[in-house]
C-alpha cells in the first residue's frame, strides 16, 4: 500500500505541475503577459517595470525555470488584482470550494443511492419510470440555467433563502442543490443498472434460500458487490464539480470560492492568481483521485493497487 501510494503521489505532483505549466504556456502564447495584465494606455516604462518585478524580463526558458522554482515552494508572487500572494488568497478560498464540493457530494449519495436500489428493485414499473425520468431531467439541467430557476423561485418568489454569499449555511442550500442535482441523476441511473445486474446473480437467489431478508441482501449484499463502480462514478462527480462545474455555481451564487475567484482573476487580467487557482485545484483533483483508489482497497481487500 505504502509504496502505491507514494507512486501515485508522484504521479500526482507530475500531473499538477503539467497542467500548471500548459497554463503558464498558453499565457504567453496568447501574447505578451504584461500587456494583459496592464491597461491599454500603460506606458513602456511602466511595463518594464512590471516585467522586471514579476520576471518576465528574461528567455521563455528563464521564465520558466523562475515559475517552476517558485511553484516548488507555492509561490506565484503577489496578485496584480490585491497586492497580496496569490497562495494565500487561493488557500482562503479553498475551504468554501471544498464546503460547496463536499455538501453538493453528501446530498447526491443521500438521494441517489435510494432512488437507484428503489428503481432496481421494481425495474419496468410505474416507480422506476418515474425515478428514471426525475434523473434523465435532472441530468439534462444546465446548471447555470438550474441555478438562475432556483433563485428566482425560492429567493425572489418565495424569500426563503439569500441569493448569493456565504454568511450562514442557509447560503449553502441553493448552490449545493444546483450543483448535486445532475450528479444526482447521473449517480442513480448507475446504481439502478448496477443493482439490477446483482440482483439476477445466483448469490441473491442463494442467500432467499436461506432466509435472508431481500433489505439485508441489497444493503449488505448487493450494495457491497456494487460499490466499486459507484464509487469511481461519486469520485468522478466530485471531480467534475471540483474542477469544473463549481466554476459556473460559484459564478452565479457569487460563492467566493476558487472557480469564483479564477473567473475574477480572468476578468481583472490577474494571470498569477489564476496560475495559483489552477495548480490548487490540480492539487485537490489529484488529492481526491488517491482518496478514490484507496476506498477501493479498503472496501474490497482482493484488489490489488499496481
Amino acid at each position: 500500500m505504502i509504496p502505491f501510494l507514494l507512486r501515485r503521489i508522484l504521479h500526482g505532483l507530475i500531473v499538477a505541475v503539467g497542467v500548471t505549466t500548459v497554463v503558464f504556456v498558453v499565457t504567453r502564447l496568447i501574447g505578451d503577459p504584461v500587456k494583459v495584465m496592464l491597461p491599454l494606455d500603460s506606458t513602456e516604462e511602466q511595463r518594464a517595470a512590471l516585467a522586471a518585478k514579476l520576471g518576465l524580463d528574461g528567455s521563455i526558458w528563464e521564465q520558466y525555470q523562475t515559475f517552476f522554482l517558485r511553484l516548488l515552494h507555492f509561490d506565484f508572487g503577489d496578485s496584480l488584482w490585491q497586492g497580496r500572494p496569490a497562495a494565500d488568497i487561493v488557500l482562503e478560498r479553498l475551504p468554501d470550494t471544498l464546503a460547496l464540493v463536499g455538501t453538493a457530494i453528501i446530498l447526491t449519495l443521500l438521494f441517489a443511492l435510494p432512488m437507484g436500489l428503489a428503481a432496481a428493485t421494481r425495474p419496468g414499473r410505474p416507480l422506476d419510470k418515474l425515478l428514471v425520468g426525475l434523473s434523465l431531467t435532472g441530468l439534462s439541467l444546465p446548471q447555470f440555467w438550474l441555478g438562475l430557476l432556483l433563485i428566482v423561485l425560492f429567493a425572489v418568489q418565495l424569500h426563503w433563502l439569500p441569493t448569493s454569499g456565504d454568511e450562514s449555511l442557509r447560503h449553502l442550500v441553493l448552490p449545493a442543490v444546483s450543483l448535486a442535482l445532475p450528479s444526482i441523476g447521473r449517480l442513480t441511473i448507475l446504481v439502478r443498472s448496477t443493482a439490477i445486474d446483482e440482483i439476477n446473480r445466483a448469490y441473491v437467489r442463494t442467500a432467499e434460500a436461506k432466509g435472508l431478508s431481500f433489505g439485508r441482501i441489497l444493503g449488505v449484499h448487493v450494495m457491497r458487490n456494487a460499490a466499486n463502480p459507484i464509487i469511481t462514478m461519486a469520485g468522478w462527480e466530485a471531480i467534475r464539480m471540483l474542477a469544473g462545474y463549481s466554476v459556473v455555481v460559484e459564478t452565479v451564487f457569487s460563492w467566493p470560492g476558487i472557480g469564483f475567484l479564477a473567473v475574477q482573476s480572468i476578468e481583472r487580467r490577474d494571470l498569477i492568481l489564476l496560475q495559483a487557482s489552477v495548480f490548487t485545484v490540480a492539487l485537490m483533483v489529484v488529492l481526491l483521485t488517491l482518496a478514490i483508489d484507496v476506498a477501493y482497497k479498503l472496501i474490497d481487500p482482493r484488489i490489488k493497487l499496481s
